[in-house]
């Protein structure tokens, strides 16, 4: 589903409960306003349900707002903004809750007609927050490679890879959406927005005062059950992710890069080097020109026009693992022949504890000796010396470390029973991964490494349990759902 056609199914959602308060309820003042309380009301509802179902996929967008926040303002007179954003980003799967338990909860308000300045001005502050987050993220496409958003002058022509946050998260994974249109989108909510602000003594209100009240209290507590239940008890029942359960990952991915492949350049854009004139040239006239007219010494290069891929590329594209040595082993789970249980921990969290120690060091002398015409090397002690050595231990986090665990007691569940066994960590190095495989008994599992944004898309749980079939997801679990006995019997007859 796209924008367009989501707009359009809110539009008639709106439309049916419209014609429903005019004709049945008799409860309209203005249809006009009814109307748009219904639409943004249900808009609200649809774009929060979205992300409840995945409120760790909000808060990792969150996170990458903060990060570009604090490098940004880090720069300017407001540099004493910057480290808020650190401490936000500490907080940002609560941040993240909060803001999708009001969307939620304020469309619902709407609908209803409850508490009406409250939710008009709340409806007003909210549509400008987003505005203001999205012109943002859109409009750093026009700040140049190392330049600052507010050094206006180091801004060129508009390149959607020059921004930090490529998608602005508005409908969660459900519908990914360019920073472009969802401020475009953003500033369109504006108009009902301010609308609301002057028509509150029109707004419909269904219901009595008491029965809006309990409606808006129990809707809170079921979305803000609702959120935990995304991620504290469970993975997100609804996954609109590249890697859901079901998927055939290693067929999309074939898809994706043939798509790909088959991309062509349709056109150039070159910038002068003398008078920074930026022109898009057609391929053909390019290639015809490119040693008389348009030369390297007069013009760079700055952008390849390139055609729509016919299938867009998910992460799925970017899935890549490898062990402890760099050897890739990404076919070991797209082509492998048997099914494997993959674990994933996106951060090994750990504090690291640095000492130095003073450790004994023999250097040994050779010496050759002619017994009966033959040479004999004797090795002897020349001398012993100190020397200072730096260890480190890594103290792993409680709650971290009680989940490993019973990570661990599973894997050895499934090794014992023949079934290949493979843990992938993101951030860390093969030192620590090493300290991490003694220190948890994980004897016979593979240590692998990956990207820990793609490892956060893999699975909503830290550490998360995943089963593999011939490039298959087959099934996927939380930590508090693991139970490798219901695992061994349903998937393996074991």
């Amino acid at each position: 589903m796209d924008l367009g056609t989501l707009i359009l199914v809110i539009g008639l959602v709106a439309l049916v409960l419209t014609a429903l308060i005019v004709f049945v309820l008799k409860k309209h003042e203005n249809i006009v306003v009814s109307f748009l309380q219904n639409f943004c009301g249900a808009l609200f509802i649809f774009s929060g349900w979205v992300k409840a179902a995945d409120p760790l996929g909000t808060a990792y967008k969150l996170q990458d707002y903060f990060k570009e926040f604090e490098s940004t303002f880090q720069e300017t007179w407001f540099s004493f903004i910057s480290p808020m954003f650190p401490f936000f980003a500490e907080y940002n799967v609560a941040i993240s809750v909060i803001v999708i338990v009001f969307e939620i909860v304020l469309g619902i308000l709407l609908i209803i007609g409850a508490y009406k300045k409250f939710t008009a001005r709340a409806f007003f502050g909210l549509v400008a927050f987003f505005t203001l987050l999205t012109g943002f993220t859109y409009l750093t496409g026009y700040v140049q490679e190392g330049g600052n958003f507010f050094t206006f002058s180091t801004w060129g022509p508009y390149d959607a890879n020059n921004m930090k946050v490529k998608d602005c998260g508005c409908f969660g994974d459900f519908i990914k959406l360019e920073p472009k249109i969802s401020f475009f989108k953003d500033v369109f909510l504006l108009i009902p927005a301010i609308i609301f602000l002057f028509t509150t003594d029109v707004f419909h209100q269904l219901f009595s005062k008491s029965i809006r009240r309990i409606i808006t209290i129990l809707g809170t507590i079921a979305v803000f059950i609702y959120c935990l239940s995304n991620y504290v008890w469970d993975i997100p029942h609804m996954d609109f992710r590249p890697f859901a359960k079901g998927k055939n990952v290693a067929e999309i991915r074939m898809q994706e890069e043939e798509a790909q492949a088959n991309v062509e350049i349709v056109a150039w854009k070159l910038k002068s080097r003398n008078d920074g004139k930026v022109v898009e040239i057609p391929s053909a006239q390019y290639y015809k020109e490119m040693t008389s007219t348009y030369s390297k010494k007069d013009w760079e290069v700055i952008e390849q026009v390139k055609t729509e891929p016919a299938i867009k590329s998910t992460k799925i594209s970017e899935f890549e693992v490898t062990d402890t040595e760099g050897n890739d082993l990404t076919y070991t789970f797209l082509e492998g022949d048997q099914p494997l249980i993959m674990l994933v921990s996106y951060k090994l969290k750990a504090d690291i504890k640095s000492e130095r120690i003073t450790v004994q060091d023999t250097i040994m002398r050779l010496d050759s000796v002619l017994v009966e015409d033959a040479l004999v090397v004797n090795e002897k002690i020349d001398t012993i010396i100190s020397k200072e050595k730096s260890i480190q231990t890594y103290l792993w986090n409680k709650g971290f470390s009680e989940k490993v665990k019973t990570v661990s007691n599973a894997a050895r569940s499934f090794v014992d029973k023949g079934i290949p066994v493979y843990y992938v960590v993101g951030g860390a190095g093969p030192d620590q991964i090493a300290a991490f495989k003694e220190d948890f008994n994980l004897n016979g599992v593979n240590m692998c490494m990956a990207d820990d944004i793609l490892l956060k898309t893999l699975v909503r749980s830290n550490p998360g349990t995943m089963l593999w079939d011939k490039g298959v997801m087959v099934d996927k679990w939380h930590i508090s759902k693991l139970n490798p006995q219901d695992i061994l019997s349903e998937y393996f007859n074991k």
